[in-house]
């Protein structure tokens, strides 16, 4: 619950972009189905660019664009069907 209220109050003021590190890493899968529906249904309406740091491949593939680091370097950039 806390997690979504975080959520909540991040886009109450209704940014043009919202940073987001790990936004689901503390919830069950339901609750991350939620919080990730919730994101893509914000970014398709109100068109807010989220940038999301996640280990979470289910996560990444509900984003448009991912970008793979790996030790501190990007090595892949692209649609999730490419990259990950």
């Amino acid at each position: 619950m806390q997690q979504r209220v975080a959520v909540a109050r991040a886009l109450m003021n209704n940014p043009a972009i919202v940073f987001a590190d790990e936004p689901t890493g503390n919830l069950d899968t339901e609750n991350t189905d939620r919080v990730m529906d919730m994101l893509v249904r914000w970014n398709a309406e109100q068109h807010t660019t989220f940038l999301i740091v996640t280990h979470d491949p289910d996560v990444a593939r509900r984003c448009q664009r991912v970008l793979k680091m790996v030790d501190g370097r990007i090595v892949a950039d692209g649609p999730p069907g490419q990259v990950l």
